[in-house]
């Protein structure tokens, strides 16, 4: 993946710009949306971006109340953005929300350096200084002290594959009140049920539901996030379920948004580790029973 790029064309009146794209928020920085590629050099969404800012919206319109009870419950709120990538999502809160006040951070986290450095430099280009963005893995970002020891939002928006179990992981360490996931293109368990097929058509009639490739990619996919929702709940999460936007804009498409209960589900564990033994997804165990 490229690293973002940083020039921008020259700045259009904000009056032109949203007559040329009246999707944009008013108070939505037209240097960002360029330098993120959303806005053309003069000022146009193409449909591509369209739907690209249309996703991102609408998750913020999720994110925002979020923030504001994190901001009246913390001094000084930390949001953080797992497996960033370009950090689209973080600079869009932070643009929207954070940079109207004078408090709260926006911590990205990224194995790519390249990505790191861009972003970096965008945000000192902006003058977003409540921005930080790292080169760490999961278990450096858990224990790395550059973080603290306690985030109030972690959010993972198309974190591929195990990189939302990342996220999930992170923000259970950190106690974070609450967690933000769109999950993408879940392959492990697939894999696995893939692996295991013709013991488990040995053993239940239920391995039909994955007999053929393209059951096994959607059911792989679907037993991944419910998963990740029974260990949510067993670690004391209450759970929102939900599509992001319609399928016509996207087919990685479910929001899963968790709010700290401190009320395990009594039997989220149990339940977890039957469908690990009945699926013959046992080698599992150790990523969904912690």
């Amino acid at each position: 993946m490229c690293p973002l790029r940083l020039e921008c064309g020259p700045l259009f009146p904000k009056a032109e710009v949203m007559s040329a794209a009246p999707e944009i928020r008013p108070d939505q920085s037209v240097e960002l949306l360029k330098a993120l590629h959303i806005l053309t050099r003069d000022g146009k969404l193409n449909q591509d971006s369209r739907r690209k800012l249309k996703q991102v919206y609408h998750l913020y319109n999720f994110i925002e109340p979020l923030l504001d009870e994190a901001f009246s419950t913390s001094a000084d709120p930390v949001l953080v953005d797992h497996g960033a990538g370009k950090s689209y999502l973080g600079f869009i809160l932070y643009d929207l929300f954070l940079k109207s006040r004078a408090k709260g951070k926006v911590i990205g986290i990224e194995t790519r350096a390249e990505l790191v450095k861009s972003s970096r430099a965008l945000a000192d280009k902006l003058g977003f200084g409540r921005m930080r963005f790292y080169d760490l893995s999961v278990e450096a970002s858990i224990t790395s002290d550059v973080l603290p020891d306690h985030v109030d939002i972690v959010t993972a928006l198309h974190a591929c594959n195990t990189a939302t179990d990342d996220a999930i992981r992170f923000a259970l360490a950190k106690q974070a009140q609450f967690i933000v996931l769109v999950p993408c293109c879940q392959a492990e368990v697939a894999s696995i049920l893939r692996k295991n097929k013709t013991a488990s058509l040995s053993q239940t009639p239920l391995a039909e539901l994955w007999r053929h490739p393209i059951h096994t990619r959607e059911f792989g996919s679907l037993i991944t996030n419910v998963l990740r929702c029974l260990l949510l709940e067993a670690h004391g999460y209450s759970l929102t379920v939900t599509e992001l936007v319609g399928w016509e804009h996207s087919m990685k498409n479910e929001l899963i948004i968790a709010r700290r209960a401190d009320a395990p589900r009594g039997n989220a564990r149990e339940r977890l580790v039957a469908i690990l033994d009945q699926l013959n997804l046992n080698e599992l165990s150790d990523r969904f029973n912690y």
